[in-house]
């Protein structure tokens, strides 16, 4: 008999005997039995959906998640969100409460073998006992393509009902086959009232604080916000706050307990999933808005996260031309100051200049004029409308060049007053094709009036 571990919990997984018929087998444990040494966010673990916080859009009459853990909708499901949000609960829900034999494995140790391991056990317990088998996976999205295509098979044939669990988006992390497979279902981080809802649950429960310790308003509020939507981080912030208070031989939690026992709240962020691109997301999006505020707070998450500063220089210096553009010429010149700046002097120092940028960004007239001017001049390019370059611009500084009628006819600008004449610049295929729109946002505005004259003069219009 091994053990298998779930949040630090051990329970019973039971392999195949190979001295034993398969009816002989012993049966497993379909509860998880908590020590009273557990963590105190693994002991106040739901025991029955009534129990669960949040995730109603997944848990109210007639939702999926409700359907599958009451048995009536057996289909392999995808469970994606960020830590704390109830994962592996569902899980040992989805098990429990249907009398199905419950295995977990987890992607950080587990491989193929174990893997097909547990798939033939499940087999033939399903072929001799008609007996069900619920596999969670934690962390599916560390499997390789190997190991999640080792679960198709007994996915398909419903040899295994799996219950994956993932912080980061199935559609880029889960193999096409897994995922067509299997229902995907998102879960939220819990919103402050849930996580008020369960600190207070915990301190009154005999599984958690039984009511021996009380937690001030200001320290409640404090609790809430370092959670940042993880009820196992709440939990665990209250179980150290209460440590420390009745190590003092306090019978209360004030503010300052909790301040001096966690001092950092969570910042939800991952550098290789989906918060470093939704995070990016919103920080560009932020700034083509002009909210700099809104920009700031997207910056600070990025840098308090770890995130690479030089990424986040990159995407400014794209966002100068992109959305800022002529509208104010300057804004280029600030990012590239602000990446030269981080590559110079590093963080924390670094945040200086890309606060800057970002502020300048974000502050600045918006202009996309810019790249729609070259994708159109790309569009027409890839689409073939190329043409040949006009004699009079072609190269004539090779010997040969006047006798094949290149730069004859050519007209100097600078020889006349205005500095313009007329003159063709374009392939006849693109004569009158105009790319650049002007705005008449902030600098571009003077070129709004600037560029249709010179057209004019050019084209000999």
């Amino acid at each position: 008999m091994d053990t298998i571990t779930v949040d630090g919990v051990q329970d019973e997984l039971f392999t195949v005997n190979p001295d034993l018929a398969p009816e002989d087998q012993p049966e497993p444990a379909r509860e998880i039995v908590v020590p009273p040494g557990a963590p105190l966010a693994v002991r106040m673990r739901p025991r029955s959906l009534d129990e669960v916080v949040g995730q109603q859009h997944l848990l109210a009459d007639g939702a999926p998640l409700r359907r599958l853990v009451e048995g009536a909708a057996p289909a392999s499901v995808l469970l994606y969100g960020p830590p704390g949000t109830g994962k592996t609960t569902l899980a040992n829900l989805v098990s429990t409460a249907t009398g199905r034999r419950f295995v977990a494995l987890s992607a950080l140790s587990a491989g193929v073998k174990e893997v097909r391991g547990v798939i033939e056990d499940a087999r033939r317990r399903r072929r001799y006992n008609d007996e069900n088998t619920v596999l969670f996976i934690d962390e599916v999205h560390r499997f390789s393509k190997t190991q999640q295509d080792a679960l198709l098979g007994a996915v398909e044939d419903r040899i295994v009902l799996l219950v994956a669990a993932t912080t980061e988006n199935p559609s880029f992390s889960v193999v096409s086959p897994l995922l067509s497979r299997s229902l995907v279902l998102q879960l939220r981080p819990l919103t402050d009232d849930d996580v008020r809802g369960l600190i207070r649950r915990a301190l009154a429960d005999e599984r958690g604080l039984g009511g021996e310790l009380d937690l001030t308003g200001e320290a409640e509020d404090h609790l809430v916000r370092l959670a940042g939507g993880d009820a196992r981080r709440a939990l665990t912030a209250l179980e150290a706050a209460a440590d420390a208070a009745a190590a003092t031989g306090r019978s209360d939690i004030a503010l300052a307990t909790v301040e001096s026992t966690v001092d950092k709240a969570a910042v939800r962020y991952d550098r290789d999933g989906d918060q470093h691109y939704d995070v990016i997301s919103a920080f560009i999006k932020s700034i083509r808005g002009s909210d700099v505020d809104a920009a700031l707070h997207y910056l600070a998450r990025m840098i308090e996260a770890g995130e690479d500063p030089r990424f986040i220089a990159r995407r400014l210096v794209v966002h100068a031309s992109e959305d800022v553009g002529m509208a104010d010429p300057t804004a280029l010149q600030s990012a590239v100051a602000a990446a030269h700046a981080v590559q110079f002097i590093g963080m924390p120092e670094g945040r200086l200049a890309l606060a800057q940028a970002t502020v300048h960004l974000a502050t600045a007239p918006k202009s996309n004029a810019v790249i729609t001017a070259i994708d159109a001049a790309l569009g027409d390019v890839r689409a073939g409308r190329a043409g040949t370059v006009p004699p009079h611009l072609r190269d004539g500084h090779y010997a040969g060049a006047t006798r094949l009628g290149n730069a004859q006819g050519y007209r100097y600008p600078h020889n006349v007053p205005e500095g313009v004449l007329p003159q063709q610049y374009p392939p006849d295929e693109l004569v009158g094709a105009d790319y650049y729109h002007p705005t008449s946002r902030g600098a571009e505005r003077m070129l709004a009036e600037r560029v249709p004259r010179l057209r004019r003069t050019i084209r000999g219009g």
